[in-house]
C-alpha cells in the first residue's frame, strides 16, 4: 500500500508544508511583487498555500455556503432534474466520480456551474469547444443562482489578482495571464461529503481519492470539518485544516504543464472523519477555453526543450474530465 492510497493518520501541518500568504499588499496596494516571492516558494515546494486578507465579503461566502447546503438536502428527484451533462454542468450523484488511478468511487455529490456569459467568439464555435455551456439551475431554489454567482464572480476576480503575482514570480509582466483570461473557463463545484465509515476505510473509499487538480489554479473554500490532506515532500500526508477567513489555493496540472514542470501540481485527498457532513466550494480557475497552452509562452522556457505539445485549455480539461466522471462513461 502506497502513500497515495492508504488511510494512515496524517501529520499536523507546518508552515513549511503549506504557508499562509497575506494578500493585503496585492489586494489593497496593487503590489504583486510583495506576494510573488512567498507564493512562488509555495508553488515550487508543495504547490499549496493558504491566502488571507483576500478581500471577499464574508456575507457572499456565507450565502453561497448556505444555499449549497440547502441544495444537497433537496429530494433526489429534484436534484435529478438538473443531472450533470457532458459539458460538466449540474448535479453529480455519489458513485459517479472515480478519479484516474483510484479503484473505487469517491464519496461525494457535486453541483457544477460556470460562467453565465461567454464571449461572442466562443459562442460562435461552442459546438466545437467542450465545456462552453449553459448552467443548469434548480427551479425550486429561486435565490440559488444569484448567491452562487455572486460567490463565483468574487472568487474569479480574486483568481485574477493571484495570477498577477504568479506572472511576476515567473518573470513575466503582471498582465501575462489577463490577456488569456478575457472569458475564462472558471468552474465551481459545490461539494457534499458524507462522514466516512469504518467500512469505507476498509474498502479504501475516500471523500476524494488522491489526485491532482486538472487546471491552472484552484481556490478552495472549506467548512470547519477538516479532512483535506496534502502529500508533502517527504511523501507524508499532512492535514490542511480549515483556517478562518482563508482560502486554500493550489497549482494544477495545466499550470505544471504550461511551466514545463517548473511549478508543482501536488497530490491531495479528502477523508471526512468529522462524524458529520462536510461541504466545500472549490473554483478551478482556467484560461479562455480556446487559449493554446504552450510551455514556450514563458520567457524562462525559451531556451529549454518543451516537455509537452501545445494544447487548448478546453481540450485538455475535457480529456481529464472524461477519465474521472461517470456521465462520460
Amino acid at each position: 500500500m502506497t502513500a497515495t492510497d492508504d488511510y494512515a493518520t496524517a501529520q499536523t501541518i507546518t508552515l513549511d508544508d503549506i504557508p499562509v500568504i497575506d494578500l493585503a499588499p496585492l489586494i489593497e496596494q496593487g503590489d504583486a511583487q510583495a506576494v510573488a516571492t512567498p507564493l512562488m516558494q509555495a508553488a515550487l515546494h508543495t504547490g499549496f498555500f493558504y491566502i488571507k486578507n483576500h478581500g471577499i465579503d464574508a456575507q457572499i461566502i456565507a450565502d453561497a455556503m448556505a444555499v449549497s447546503k440547502v441544495f444537497f438536502e433537496l429530494e433526489e428527484s429534484i436534484k435529478q432534474s438538473v443531472a450533470v451533462d457532458q459539458q460538466q454542468r449540474g448535479w453529480l450523484a455519489t458513485g459517479m466520480a472515480n478519479l484516474e488511478g483510484s479503484a473505487t468511487y469517491d464519496l461525494k455529490e457535486i453541483f457544477f456551474f460556470g460562467p453565465e456569459e461567454w464571449a461572442q467568439r466562443l459562442l460562435a464555435k461552442r459546438e466545437q469547444l467542450p465545456l462552453v455551456a449553459d448552467n443548469l439551475w434548480p427551479q425550486d431554489m429561486p435565490d440559488f443562482k444569484d448567491k452562487a454567482m455572486r460567490y463565483y464572480d468574487a472568487v474569479c476576480e480574486l483568481g485574477q489578482q493571484i495570477l498577477k503575482a504568479i506572472a511576476v514570480g515567473m518573470g513575466e509582466q503582471e498582465g501575462f495571464f489577463a490577456k488569456r483570461y478575457t472569458s475564462p473557463l472558471g468552474r465551481c463545484q459545490m461539494v457534499y461529503y458524507p462522514p466516512s465509515t469504518h467500512e469505507d476505510e476498509a474498502e479504501l473509499r475516500f471523500g476524494a481519492a488522491a489526485h491532482t487538480d486538472f487546471g491552472v489554479l484552484t481556490l478552495l473554500l472549506q467548512d470547519n470539518s477538516g479532512g483535506l490532506q496534502v502529500l508533502n515532500k517527504q511523501d507524508t500526508w499532512v492535514e490542511a485544516p480549515p483556517i478562518d477567513n482563508t482560502f486554500v489555493c493550489n497549482i494544477g496540472d495545466l499550470l505544471h504543464r504550461w511551466s514545463n514542470d517548473y511549478l508543482v501540481s501536488n497530490l491531495h485527498r479528502v477523508i471526512n472523519r468529522s462524524g458529520h457532513e462536510r461541504y466545500s466550494m472549490p473554483i478551478f480557475f482556467d484560461p479562455d477555453p480556446d487559449t493554446i497552452i504552450d510551455p514556450k509562452d514563458f520567457k524562462r522556457n525559451q531556451d529549454q526543450a518543451a516537455k509537452y505539445e501545445a494544447i487548448s485549455v478546453a481540450d485538455y480539461i475535457d480529456s481529464k474530465n472524461r477519465k474521472a466522471f461517470g456521465q462520460y462513461k
